[in-house]
């Protein structure tokens, strides 16, 4: 089974050039083509967190997205959503909370592919850098108490600069730490602050950056993907 996985801070919508555009940030996402989705920023922060992609927008798209929102409007939580293939079979779904000094979270969704349980989860983490090892140690947390054990992806906007340094190193010898490539800012990318984590029940086929002249103009962050192969 191969499984193409995908990681989008899409910046409420908002491209460089100042314009909120949700229907460019979709026509990112059928560029990119991934299987499960994690998007960041994909609500307004204030007032009734409204979902700048709205939920209608999604009903001629391959995905689905998870459950994890607490908020009727919102699409995720603390601006953290999953979108998953429509031929995906949906099991649990929740927001994680996390030890934080911002408002920063994640999300975690169960999914069955044919006969085999996965789990995601979905994250954006302190830009500060004080609670960012505390924030990994809880989302592991919330990974390990999957019953039966479940081959698990971590994806999302880390906001960490350094490769395999700081709090790289809370993914320890169970976890496969990819780094696609710079992903910030789009128009001349240098940071790596946009991540992929996959445990060990995974080959690492291949990952990269999705470059494209839309991508570059959609958002401040460009995507990040990988393509995980799970054997039988």
């Amino acid at each position: 089974m191969q499984l193409t996985f995908a990681s989008y801070n899409i910046h409420k919508g908002v491209g460089i050039d100042g314009i909120r555009d949700a229907d460019r940030i979709v026509s990112v996402l059928r560029e990119i083509d991934a299987d499960v989705i994690a998007l960041q920023e994909c609500d307004r922060r204030f007032g009734q967190r409204v979902s700048v992609i709205e939920r209608a927008a999604l009903d001629d798209t391959p995905w689905r997205a998870l459950p994890v929102a607490r908020r009727p409007r919102s699409l995720g939580w603390h601006g953290n959503a999953l979108l998953v293939r429509r031929s995906f079979k949906p099991v649990e779904s929740e927001p994680l909370v996390l030890p934080t000094l911002e408002p920063r979270g994640a999300v975690r969704g169960d999914f069955f592919v044919g006969e085999r349980r996965l789990r995601v989860v979905g994250m954006h983490l302190d830009l500060s850098g004080l609670r960012r090892r505390d924030q990994i140690r809880a989302v592991l947390d919330h990974v390990d108490d999957c019953e039966g054990g479940c081959p698990a992806v971590l994806l999302g906007d880390l906001n960490q600069w350094g490769k395999a340094s700081g709090a790289m190193r809370e993914f320890g010898a169970g976890w496969q730490s990819l780094v696609p490539g710079p992903s910030f800012p789009s128009r001349r990318p240098v940071a790596n602050l946009d991540r992929i984590v996959a445990s060990q029940e995974w080959r690492v086929v291949e990952h990269g950056v999705h470059r494209s002249a839309l991508a570059s103009q959609a958002s401040d962050h460009l995507p990040v993907w990988a393509r995980l192969e799970l054997p039988e």
